[in-house]
């Protein structure tokens, strides 16, 4: 699938972002852009909002090709990049708005932890928040999104492409959940 030149627009723009920079405790150091992060192997901070609705089917999101980190994976959470003058609350508002045109949600925090991969080292906030209107997606990050079972979810098929952080913020929402 090609990738459009509003597509690499937004990656350039979205590369250049001062995302807040942390060490491996969560502890702000300041804040450097994207790309800096991810190419120096630094941890930045980043949301996870599995938007489900009131049936509890969850929002799955194919994501774009021109994304940086695992294009065209199916991704179970909205979310993104802290930048630097942002909480993990306020991000992960304004990331669901911007990638599903979602507002004015009570967003629940559900945790958060350290996903460390080669190319994506996170400290990662886990959000849910309910939602039965339309979805609007950001076509420079979303190609399509539509409502799953958490059951069809689990029984995804092993050759089907996942985002793993989404996949732990949702087993870090589950456990939550138990506990």
């Amino acid at each position: 699938m090609p990738v459009s030149e509003q597509e690499v627009a937004h990656r350039a723009a979205s590369d250049a972002e001062h995302i807040a920079w942390v060490d491996e405790h969560d502890q702000l150091l300041g804040a450097l852009p994207r790309a800096e992060l991810r190419t120096r192997g630094l941890i930045g901070r980043g949301t996870f909002i599995l938007l489900f609705n009131s049936a509890g089917e969850l929002c799955v999101q194919q994501r774009t090709m021109s994304k940086a980190v695992y294009p065209g994976y199916w991704d179970v959470a909205a979310g993104g990049m802290v930048q630097a003058d942002e909480s993990y609350a306020l991000s992960a508002a304004r990331e669901l708005e911007e990638e599903l045109g979602v507002s004015g949600v009570v967003l629940n925090e559900h945790g958060r932890f350290l996903f460390d991969a080669l190319g994506n080292r996170l400290w990662c906030a886990v959000f849910s928040a309910c939602w039965d209107g339309p979805l609007r997606l950001q076509p420079e990050e979303i190609s399509q999104a539509h409502f799953m079972s958490l059951q069809a979810i689990g029984e995804r098929t092993p050759d089907a492409l996942w985002c793993p952080d989404s996949l732990l913020a949702l087993e870090r929402y589950l456990a939550s959940k138990v506990a």
